[in-house]
């Protein structure tokens, strides 16, 4: 039986209990951490050194606690297009997240407070790892609502049809 190598990981979240929950629950299934960061300079700085399989960050760090991560994220999968991300929120941002998912393959979104189930967090995690994308349903939920209201006809009832 051939063994394959852990994924390597980078974390990068600014509240420091989060991120070494998570890092402790990657180690526990086999996952390999080879970095964390707290903000996005520090992000970008590690990825550059460690060139991960999968890039785990949250949106928003700081220093000005706006789109870091996103940005970080950004520059990453134009740098390095092979490596994975998972972008965590605490909120829905519809024009960011649509955004980073036209990255295409190996890309997710998921809000912190839907993961209840690890498990599921850790299977998501390694098939985005392996070229899936996954979007959370609440995101989905959301983008096909803003669709809906730029048409025309969605002001008409189901009778004016």
């Amino acid at each position: 039986m051939i063994r394959q190598a852990p994924v390597r990981v980078i974390v990068a979240e600014d509240d420091v209990l989060f991120r070494e929950g998570l890092i402790s629950l990657l180690d526990q299934f086999g996952f390999e951490v080879v970095g964390q960061a707290c903000d996005g300079p520090a992000l970008l700085a590690v990825v550059r050194e460690t060139r991960p399989d999968l890039v785990v960050t949250d949106i928003r760090m700081p220093p000005t606690n706006g789109h870091e991560g996103l940005d970080a994220a950004r520059v990453i999968r134009a740098e390095f297009p092979d490596t994975a991300i998972l972008v965590l929120s605490a909120h829905v941002d519809v024009e960011h997240a649509t955004e980073l998912l036209r990255g295409g393959r190996s890309i997710g979104y998921l809000l912190k407070s839907r993961i209840t189930d690890v498990t599921d967090f850790i299977d998501t995690l390694r098939r985005i790892a392996k070229g899936a994308s996954v979007v959370d349903p609440t995101l989905v939920a959301e983008l096909v609502s803003a669709e809906r209201r730029g048409e025309p006809l969605s002001v008409l009832s189901a009778r004016e049809f």
